[in-house]
């Protein structure tokens, strides 16, 4: 039996509008990451990680519109974690504020744009 969607969001980011996030603020991107994200995105080279950064902020702003909050109390960065699936390479939410049931996530870019969708389901 699947479950029932309880949401469904999207998001688009302009990659270059996160990068100068990060050069102006440091600590941008511990901000946005989970310690394990910020694992990955430490060992990538520097295109690869306004795309990683871009795509994972995307990704939470997709994560907070499925669930209805938005960004905010609710649903803050530090709660939603995407990592790589290890066989497949495809992304996967590995953490989330919601206690049951599972999120679906797809994120795919340009050279200058990400794009992210979430799919809430509740069980």
């Amino acid at each position: 039996m699947s479950g029932v969607i309880q949401g469904i969001g999207i998001d688009i980011t302009e990659i270059t509008r996160i990068q100068k996030a990060q050069e102006r603020h440091k600590n941008f991107a511990a901000k946005i990451l989970t310690a394990a994200e910020f694992e990955c995105f430490e060992k990538m080279s520097n295109r690869r990680k306004n795309e990683y950064l871009a795509g994972r902020f995307s990704a939470k702003e997709s994560y907070s519109k499925a669930y209805g909050t938005g960004i905010g109390n609710k649903v803050s960065f530090q709660e939603v974690e995407i990592l790589n699936d290890e066989k497949s390479g495809r992304p996967i939410i590995t953490k989330q504020p919601l206690k049951s049931g599972k999120a679906h996530i797809s994120i795919s870019h340009t050279d200058k744009l990400v794009m992210t969708e979430v799919i809430i389901e509740s069980n």
